[in-house]
């Protein structure tokens, strides 16, 4: 058998699919009441058209909810891209701002395909199935046998 090194298991991330963190407000604003069509970030992965991003919902849920598709990303300075996301980021100006004081650009990640999972899969289980897992603060890739693994616990059918 050949022992994986380091840069092997590096290299065997799934670039176009993303664990994301979101608070459970912001979550219930894209699953439930769909009023948030966008999701603004300071840093955000190299993603595209139609990657994958599975949502963690952070504390108090701590649980893998659902899933939505990348429609499009832009990158703008902040004062520029509060004027494209207004009235799709579920938020108000003061916390646009407030979010983005310091940085001179923002990103929007806007999605489309918006999923819940009929089975949520909460932290305590994941941690039983993957190994050290631990929920990222912002966003972290799958790798494909976590991806796997995910897949199974939330029995759903991505194709």
């Amino acid at each position: 058998m050949i022992k994986q090194t380091k840069i092997d298991r590096d290299t065997s991330i799934m670039p176009n699919t993303v664990l994301l963190s979101i608070k459970p407000k912001y979550a219930d604003k894209i699953f439930k009441e769909r009023t948030k069509k966008v999701e603004l970030r300071r840093v955000f992965p190299d993603l595209d058209k139609d990657d994958l991003v599975i949502v963690y919902v952070s504390s108090p849920k701590k649980a893998v909810v659902g899933y939505f598709k990348i429609k499009n990303i832009i990158k703008k300075e902040v004062s520029y891209l509060w004027d494209e996301v207004e009235d799709k980021a579920g938020i108000t100006s003061q916390e646009f701002y407030d979010y983005y004081s310091g940085v001179k650009f923002g990103i929007g990640i806007f999605f489309k395909k918006s999923k819940t999972f009929k089975k949520p899969v909460e932290l305590e289980k994941l941690r039983q199935e993957l190994k050290n897992f631990r929920p990222p603060q912002s966003y972290r890739y799958l790798k494909p046998d976590e991806w796997e693994i995910i897949k199974r616990l939330v029995d759903y059918d991505f194709e």
